[in-house]
């Protein structure tokens, strides 16, 4: 069977490697993570993924795409730092919204800020996971990453309480003030992570 990693062919027989578990696992050995895998031209049902780890690699063809944790972290790092630019941009529009009494644009950018703060903390947090980075190693001014994650969660508490309350005048507080504390210490904790990762 033809394997073929990276546009490259694998010497499976070599290799001693006779299913596609064996592969997989080759690959990992290898630091390489797999982003995408067709066998036969087709995508497997990850739903099946013990079986389809099992299946001989002979009378298939088997393509695989990788890439280097380091890198890919490093490029999802890029992204999140470009989504707090966005999340910064957003908020700035609700706070103006807020102010000239817009209260449904307002809360149309605050919607996705929401959504790209918790898209860039689950994005850092799956990163550090995937290169087993404790993130109580990365202090922004003396403080662990993690607690100013928790601060994050609190400064979301505080919105939503604001928001729950109709206190307009505290929430663009919160918005001008403390968010953007916030947001200064991740792009401070993104550059330490970088640094380690590199």
């Amino acid at each position: 069977m033809p394997v073929t990693v990276d546009h490259q062919p694998l010497p499976t027989e070599t290799l001693g490697l006779k299913t596609v578990g064996q592969v997989l696992g080759y690959l990992q050995q290898q630091e390489r993570f797999v982003v995408n895998v067709l066998i036969d031209g087709q995508e497997p049902d990850l739903n099946q993924l013990g079986s389809i780890k099992q299946s001989s690699v002979n009378g298939h063809t088997l393509f695989i795409e990788t890439a280097e944790p380091r890198e890919m972290a490093l490029e999802v790092l890029d992204a999140v730092e470009h989504q707090l630019d966005e999340a910064d941009r957003l908020k700035t529009d609700a706070v103006e919204a807020l102010q000239a009494n817009q209260l449904f644009q307002a809360m149309q950018k605050l919607g996705g800020c929401f959504t790209t703060w918790q898209h860039a903390e689950e994005s850092v947090t799956k990163i550090a996971q995937l290169l087993r980075v404790d993130l109580s190693r990365i202090t922004v001014d003396g403080t662990p990453f993690n607690s100013v994650l928790c601060a994050f969660q609190q400064e979301l508490r505080s919105i939503k309480t604001a928001l729950e309350n109709r206190d307009y005048v505290g929430l663009c507080d919160i918005l001008t003030y403390e968010t953007t504390q916030t947001s200064n210490q991740w792009r401070a904790a993104l550059g330490s992570m970088r640094s380690i990762i590199e």
